[in-house]
C-alpha cells in the first residue's frame, strides 16, 4: 500500500515540476535525486561504522596477534569472536 502512495506522490511531484518549466523543474529534480543519493551514501557510511565496531576486520585481529597472513590464521579471528561473545554474555 505504501508503494502505491509513493507512486502517486511521485506522479504529482513530476507534474508540478513540469508545470514549473524545464529549467527550474530540471534543477529541482536534479537536486532531489542528488540529495537522495547523498543521503543514501551517508547512511551506508554510518552502517559501515556501526558494523566495524561490532565485528572488526580480520586484518585488525591478525595485527593484534602478530600474524603475517590473516587468511591462514582464521582460527585466531574465530577465537577472538568467541571470546568477545562470551564477554558480552556475562
Amino acid at each position: 500500500m505504501n508503494l502505491i502512495w509513493l507512486i502517486i506522490l511521485s506522479a504529482i511531484l513530476g507534474y508540478l515540476l513540469l508545470m514549473m518549466g524545464p529549467f527550474i523543474g530540471g534543477i529541482l529534480a536534479f537536486a532531489i535525486v542528488v540529495g537522495a543519493l547523498f543521503k543514501g551514501l551517508f547512511l551506508l557510511n554510518d552502517i559501515k561504522k556501526k558494523l566495524s565496531v561490532l565485528i572488526p576486520e580480520a586484518e585488525e585481529i591478525a595485527a593484534k596477534h602478530d600474524t603475517v597472513n590473516y587468511l591462514r590464521d582464521r582460527d585466531v579471528y574465530l577465537n577472538y569472536l568467541k571470546k568477545k561473545e562470551n564477554n558480552t554474555e556475562q
